[in-house]
């Protein structure tokens, strides 16, 4: 018999967070997250996520056996403002037995009828800006620092239990060469020329703070369009300053100005911290520390996280710009090789980035729904 029960203390929660420790055990490509990272994302009086959205944690149990776990989450900017009714679900990890998932999801239901939405969809985080999607492609690699990492049962699960595709996410492995392909060069000189633009190089973590808001600015206007995405809340961009900034190598991050010196594209790229983290194995003491900040400074791989550019400057080749500044970071520093973070499918302009490039699409991951 399978048991469902919530997890509403510290003690509690820390059982939900380590549950995936002992999943993924003998996982060679499972990159585990910092446990009080998790548990303060978790937390409603850390996390100000929870001022428009509420979530539930739950395990799931097989006798005395703990065998999966779940999220119940209500975004209420995206039900209300945006008018769709649905009810979230994430962190989402079970052993290979359907009726644990069944289980799982039928606790997710039973939330979503009794708020009165409409259908399910998951897994997702608290907001667009966290984790999301199952790996249904691309087990053989390392998940990045902000995807999950799956079992590729998770996928059969789901369509055994008529669940439908409800947006899915291509990633990207990128081979850098030595230098810029001739054409990106020469298009990004041209480019800056006419538009009289300017890039900002960062030396410290204070001299990127006065950017950050117009950043968040750019992506609210950059991906107002993709059918996933909610708008992101000054509160959000203050947490995010606050989560991130340490784990930030400023060099990485580059703006671009317009002639009056207003922020028109930006690109924020980190050191993979995957390996670092794997080795780190959930907390940053005594070791884990120490594995983060080699990463950060000493590595062959980067990861690409986001990129921004104001609607009336796409299509004007502003890629070039940021890619020939890229370029130049990753010569200087070894990165040899770098890693998207996850792209909508439907999100061709951005896959038009890498098409200068030796790359391939390596992972895939989405979402699945079912109606209510």
């Amino acid at each position: 018999m399978i048991t469902i029960k919530e997890m509403k203390t510290k003690q509690e929660l820390t059982l939900f967070v380590k549950f995936p420790f002992s999943l993924y055990d003998k996982s060679t490509n499972w990159v585990p997250p910092l446990i009080n990272d998790e548990l303060e994302s978790m937390d409603s009086e850390k996390n100000p996520v929870f001022k428009n959205a509420e979530a539930r944690f739950f395990l799931a149990y097989k006798g005395k056996k703990l065998v999966g776990r779940i999220a119940a989450i209500i975004n209420h900017i995206e039900i209300n403002e945006q008018e769709k009714p649905k009810m979230r679900f994430g962190w989402f990890d079970a052993i290979d037995d359907i009726e644990v998932t069944k289980a799982l999801i039928a606790q997710i239901e039973e939330i979503g009828k009794a708020n009165k939405l409409n259908w399910i969809e998951g897994p997702v985080g608290f907001s667009n800006m966290e984790k999301a999607g199952m790996l249904v492609e691309g087990f053989e690699y390392l998940n990045t620092m902000i995807t999950w990492y799956n079992h590729p049962y998770y996928k059969e699960h789901f369509e055994q239990l008529n669940f439908e595709k409800a947006s899915e996410w291509v990633e990207y492995k990128i081979q850098i060469p030595e230098k810029s392909p001739e054409k990106v060069e020469k298009f990004a000189r041209i480019i800056t020329e006419r538009y009289k633009l300017k890039l900002i190089h960062f030396n410290n973590s204070k001299e990127i703070l006065p950017y950050v808001d117009d950043m968040f600015g750019l992506l609210n206007k950059t991906y107002n369009d993709l059918s996933t995405f909610v708008p992101i809340q000054q509160y959000q961009i203050d947490h995010y300053k606050d989560k991130y900034i340490k784990y930030i190598n400023p060099n990485y991050i580059k703006c671009i100005e317009n002639a009056e010196g207003k922020l028109i594209a930006f690109a924020i790229t980190m050191p993979s911290f995957s390996k670092a983290l794997k080795k780190a194995n959930g907390s940053l003491w005594p070791f884990g520390f120490i594995h983060l900040l080699k990463a950060r400074k000493q590595n062959d791989t980067a990861a690409f996280y986001l990129i921004g550019i104001d609607p009336e400057y796409q299509g004007k080749g502003v890629t070039a710009v940021i890619f020939q500044a890229m370029q130049d970071l990753f010569s200087a520093n070894g990165i040899t090789q770098v890693e998207t973070n996850p792209e909508l499918e439907e999100n061709k302009a951005i896959q038009q980035l890498w098409k200068k490039y030796d790359h391939v699409l390596h992972k895939r991951r989405r979402t699945y729904k079912r109606d209510l």
